[in-house]
């Protein structure tokens, strides 16, 4: 065997560790930088998109420690990154570090960012891949689909009732969810480098779809405010702002909207409204994940949650499973619960 039994120690906490990331722009990944000995020195772990990369967390905790990691190992999850976007190279990182040996698991899927191993063995470090790497690649598949496909990673949120309910048959919308729910709904956006709503939406309850922080007031950093749909979206509609931050995409399909979105820069989607708007992105099969906060309320009639999905069957049902990661599946957010889910592979998704 190729890695020490320290090593596959490791890497069972580096998979732990990228568990706790946040999905969207980026993979998950975890790092744990090990001792010749093979005692663990520091971790690290990627919190999201514009944060430090699992690899770099991992040093500046050694570096913070004063601990000196020059002639160490390190174990990741996916292999180091080998150009600058938001962050540094993380191949470049890791040379400078003196690190000796990096065992990652998968390989990088993703075209631009990928060469980081044949980088750090030119520079001479010792590398070896393949360690639990089926494990790591199921993490990020979502992930990979997305990179590999040139489009932003989507998730689609939907605040609703037990019935899956977003309005009441008068049309009726505020408040479902509680304030500890659209607050936590807030920390989405943040992460988000666009947010996008139907003509439908606008119309019905003229949201801003800016990010704002706990306190209320607007974040820093504001995604992108995108409209899908032709209807025109009026001057005097909250979500144009005046930050110049505003984009409308006149079609009704997923794949134009995440073209042009992906052409911009934009890396991490979120869907928000309404149901017609979600419905056209699963029904695409095109939406990575789905945030479900729901309310303990019934409405028994009214606007669904996703609609125009053209299910006529139980042949062609759409079966999602509970986020892979784990941990984060079904949480209490005030009275109501957030559900966090992805869709299952196409071929599950079959009749038996």
């Amino acid at each position: 065997m190729p890695f020490s039994a320290a090593e596959q120690r490791a890497m069972e906490q580096a998979l732990q560790l990228a568990r706790g990331g946040v999905r969207g722009a980026n993979p998950l990944v975890g790092a744990v930088i090990l001792s010749p000995s093979g005692e663990v020195l520091a971790t690290g772990y990627h919190r999201g998109a514009g944060t430090p990369h699992a690899e770099a967390a991992a040093l500046t905790a050694a570096a913070t420690a004063g601990t000196d990691v020059r002639g160490a190992t390190m174990v990741v999850t996916l292999e180091p990154c080998n150009h600058a976007g938001r962050t540094g190279p993380c191949s470049q990182a890791v040379l400078e570090a003196g690190i000796a040996r990096v065992v990652y698991a998968a390989a990088d899927s993703n075209h631009d960012a990928a060469g980081g191993a044949a980088a750090l063995a030119a520079g001479g470090v010792e590398v070896e891949g393949g360690l639990r790497a089926d494990e790591s690649r199921e993490l990020n598949h979502r992930w990979a689909t997305a990179a590999a496909a040139h489009r932003p990673f989507v998730t689609v949120k939907t605040a609703q009732t037990l019935d899956g309910r977003t309005a009441a048959a008068d049309g009726s919308s505020a408040w479902i969810t509680s304030g500890e729910a659209r607050a936590d709904a807030q920390a989405l956006r943040r992460r988000a480098d666009a947010v996008l709503a139907g003509t439908g939406t606008i119309q019905a309850d003229n949201p801003r779809l800016t990010a704002r922080n706990p306190d209320g007031s607007d974040a820093d950093s504001q995604p992108l405010r995108v409209v899908m749909g032709h209807s025109p979206v009026p001057e005097a509609a909250r979500v144009r702002g005046i930050d110049g931050r505003f984009l409308q995409i006149p079609t009704h399909d997923p794949a134009v909207v995440l073209a042009d979105l992906y052409d911009r820069g934009v890396r991490h989607l979120m869907v928000e409204g309404g149901g017609t708007v979600a419905g056209a992105f699963l029904r695409a099969g095109l939406a990575d994940e789905l945030v479900a906060y729901t309310a303990p309320a019934l409405l028994g009639a009214g606007t669904p949650a996703f609609a125009g999905l053209g299910i006529q069957t139980m042949a062609h049902i759409q079966r999602w499973r509970w986020d892979p990661a784990g941990g984060s599946s079904a949480v209490p957010v005030g009275p109501d619960l957030r559900l966090h889910l992805e869709p299952l592979p196409d071929f599950v998704n079959e009749k038996d």
